[in-house]
């Protein structure tokens, strides 16, 4: 039983090395969940500041659809994704000062949209 189960995980990974490597493997960047609000709100207003990180966060705001759920973990991932899908072909991160976090699982909901751009 162990062999069969040491033998899946070496396929796994191999697989998800692979899909690497040929840039198939989708990403997004969220918030750390585990990262303190106040960092959260500080890497939020830079992304969405025109003297900062020119996120496009127009969807977090009232009315529009990604603005519910209300808090700041929710809108900064949105904003955080927006400039990392953006501006990663230019070399830009998901670090955020420890406040970013990039995912395999597509956070959209609903009628909020995280875009992805390979």
């Amino acid at each position: 039983m162990t062999c069969v189960m040491f033998k899946s995980l070496i396929l796994m990974v191999f697989a998800t090395l692979s899909l690497k490597a040929y840039g198939d493997l989708q990403e997004w960047c969220i918030a750390d969940p585990q990262a303190p609000d106040y960092a959260v709100q500080e890497a939020l207003d830079w992304a969405c500041s025109t003297m900062g990180g020119d996120a496009d966060c127009t969807n977090i705001q009232w009315n529009q659809p990604c603005y519910i759920p209300n808090t700041v973990k929710d809108h900064a991932s949105y904003a955080f994704n927006n400039y990392y899908q953006r501006f990663k072909s230019q070399g830009a991160s998901c670090y955020f000062n420890a406040a970013g976090y990039l995912t395999t699982n597509d956070p959209s909901y609903e009628s909020c949209i995280f875009n992805y751009i390979p």
